[in-house]
């Protein structure tokens, strides 16, 4: 993990289940003063291995119980049309998450909408009206298990 230790991986273990913990708290984790805890996490974010600090919204909790799961096949590959969608998805809030993958789809995304009325607009703005989108095929996801953006560290 390049220029991560072992104090390193404490802070970001704790950091990942808990971002609102004091430097203060961190320091007693990872073994260190509040001061130079909050300077490892400073360089941490700096150097960009902490991303950002988020808060995990309950999706039910502000009216949009549905989640989908979107498999997308783009018109062909080439880089123009990549780029497209690309900047399509980031420009679409319903798309909160976007993979760019292998095999038989060329991207998976996850949406979040309200309802099926919601979901059904959106495939028409979305889906049906891109000619760079071949097609797609959706699944809805019944029950979410686990939500976590976790990256398992180790010791």
């Amino acid at each position: 993990m390049g220029n991560v230790d072992r104090i390193d991986r404490k802070i970001l273990n704790a950091v990942q289940r808990n971002n609102r913990l004091t430097t203060k708290e961190l320091g007693k984790l990872a073994g260190l003063s509040g001061t130079a805890c909050q300077r490892r996490l400073q360089r941490l974010r700096d150097v960009g291995i902490i991303e950002a600090d988020v808060a995990i919204v309950s999706p039910e909790a502000v009216g949009r119980p549905m989640l989908m799961l979107v498999y997308i096949n783009l018109e062909r590959d080439r880089t123009d049309i990549l780029d497209r969608f690309k900047q399509a998805v980031r420009r679409t809030p319903e798309i909160t998450c976007a993979y760019n993958v292998t095999g038989e789809t060329d991207f998976v995304l996850v949406i979040s909408v309200s309802g099926m009325v919601e979901y059904e607009a959106l495939t028409r703005r979305f889906f049906f009206e891109n000619a760079d989108i071949k097609k797609f095929s959706t699944m809805v996801v019944m029950e979410r298990t686990k939500v976590s953006f976790a990256v398992p560290i180790g010791e």
